[in-house]
């Protein structure tokens, strides 16, 4: 089995990766004018014109829910009001008579050779951000928006992923955090969680105890409570309505531009902060059961590590 490990420093960097970290902003035009003259080098997103309805795979839809017509036209607009690429590039010091800088074209071509590629989408109240991470042997190079007009763009060597990783989940300082009905963590049937779920939506929460009291028991902070009991109620509910954002990665090992085997993490939004959503099934039982457990940004690389094993083995 083949692993990478999140904790090890790596070998010595390459001359691509000298001089880290190494961050730039970049405009929709510029990145498309850098990726054409490095060969014409793919994106980790499909790119459409910015005007006229969302397409599905494209820049606009991989961001979010589509945008209406008034502000296709704004963004349109913004698009056209950006200063020409070629010009601004070489006012930044990025494009020289001699090319392009050596270390923005690596890290272009890094996101278009991947042996391993993450796709990362956090949404919170008012914000979305979509962040595309791409590994080959020691590097890393990175691409993330919030509006797809400005990217930044990110390279470095393997050893400071799981402090990008853990950028990348930070919660954002106008989000107030308070005490969470969820404990550390709650271990429960997954159709048991996805029928108050349903329930919760259709606004019958008065079914929520009459789920919960067919189900003998949970695993409540590594205790196994009845879940009957009025805290495992409220705190399974509180799982459905506390939520208020979304974190999910998708793992992927890429083989001869092929995407081969596939992994996720997905993490909620909970009044305390991120809880992890981990489905499972013990050995002894036939039903898939799910496991969420309380986490912070700092742990996302923990948590993509068995991910990721499982992916390139």
């Amino acid at each position: 089995m083949v692993t990478i490990d999140l904790t090890t420093p790596p070998p010595p960097a390459t001359s691509f990766l000298d001089g880290l970290p190494r961050r730039l902003a970049l405009t929709l035009p510029e990145l498309r004018h850098v990726a054409s003259l490095a060969g014409d080098a793919p994106l980790p997103f499909d790119l459409v014109e910015a005007a006229g309805p969302a397409v599905p795979g494209g820049l606009e839809g991989r961001l979010g829910q589509s945008r209406g017509s008034a502000e296709d036209v704004a963004y349109a607009a913004a698009l056209a009001s950006l200063h020409d690429p070629d010009d601004s590039l070489r006012r930044r010091g990025l494009i020289t008579d001699d090319g392009v800088d050596p270390g923005l074209t690596g890290a272009i071509g890094l996101l278009a050779t991947p042996t391993l590629a993450l796709d990362i989408d956090v949404a919170a109240p008012g914000s979305q951000v979509k962040a595309w991470h791409r590994q080959a042997g020691n590097a890393v190079a990175t691409l993330a928006t919030c509006d797809g007009l400005v990217f930044e763009l990110a390279w470095f060597s393997v050893d400071q992923w799981p402090g990008e990783l853990a950028r990348a989940a930070d919660i954002p300082d106008d989000i107030p955090l308070t005490e969470s009905s969820v404990p550390e963590e709650i271990d429960l049937p997954f159709h048991l969680v996805d029928a108050i779920g349903e329930a919760l939506r259709a606004s019958r929460a008065d079914l929520v105890p009459v789920l919960m009291s067919q189900h003998g028991e949970g695993v409540v902070d590594g205790r196994a409570e009845p879940l009957a009991d009025n805290v495992a109620t409220t705190a399974v509910a509180a799982i459905h309505t506390e939520g208020r954002g979304r974190l999910r990665v998708l793992a992927a090992r890429v083989a001869d531009t092929a995407t081969t085997d596939i992994g996720l993490v997905s993490w909620v939004l909970l009044a305390d902060g991120w809880h992890s959503l981990t489905p499972h099934q013990d050995e002894d039982e036939d039903d898939p059961r799910l496991r969420v457990r309380r986490t912070r940004p700092s742990d996302l690389a923990t948590e993509l590590a068995p991910v990721l094993a499982q992916v390139i083995a």
